[in-house]
């Protein structure tokens, strides 16, 4: 159906807070699978994929994240310091411990475009958990190392990301987005889409 991808996209939020429902295995692995479809540099496929669901893995993650916090939180300043006040975001991440699942998303060392590649896979995961109706954030560690330790991951895959997947506990507003006028031109930089839109 025309238009359901830019509505999934559209409707998608970065949540922070997490209920205590439990949700199907079944829908996250859906999602995964999803994410097995994106694009790759050589469709070398460089990702993988860790699903923890053990609530002392989760402390541990926790436990190692808000550890890397902390120190982070006190180096940090000026902007992004203000910004980060202003959101109400600290040291503690206890959506770790709330969500019924995280994801730990790898990509491997020495693969063409492996970064990239991963990226790509997680925004078609994260678009596939919205579908299933399904909150998510994609939180980034500042001592991804530990965490791989954690997991028992092998030295050639880092970590990217950990999504915290479950139902979120009460109600948030999407952050606004740039508007496609701001952000894309036609042909040329700077060149202006005004014609192309008033077309479309």
């Amino acid at each position: 159906m025309e238009g359901y991808v830019l509505k999934l996209a559209t409707e998608r939020k970065s949540i922070r807070a997490y209920s205590s429902e439990e949700i199907s295995l079944s829908k996250v692995l859906y999602a995964i699978r999803a994410a097995l479809q994106a694009p790759s540099g050589a469709n070398q496929q460089p990702w993988s994929f860790i699903v923890i669901q053990d609530p002392k893995i989760k402390e541990e993650i926790r436990k190692a994240c808000e550890s890397g916090e902390r120190r982070f939180y006190r180096m940090v300043r000026g902007g992004l310091r203000e910004w980060l006040e202003s959101k109400g975001l600290n040291w503690e991440k206890p959506f770790l411990i709330e969500a019924p699942y995280l994801i730990a998303v790898f990509a491997q060392l020495g693969k063409p475009f492996s970064i990239q590649s991963t990226w790509l896979a997680i925004g078609y995961l994260l678009l596939a958990l919205e579908e299933v109706g399904l909150a998510s954030l994609t939180y980034t560690p500042p001592n991804p190392s530990e965490i791989s330790r954690i997991l028992g991951a092998p030295r050639d895959m880092v970590l990217q990301t950990i999504i915290p997947v479950g139902k979120a506990k009460g109600e948030k507003k999407k952050e606004p987005r740039k508007d496609l006028e701001e952000t894309t031109y036609l042909n040329r930089w700077g060149s202006p889409l005004v014609s192309v839109v008033k077309e479309t």
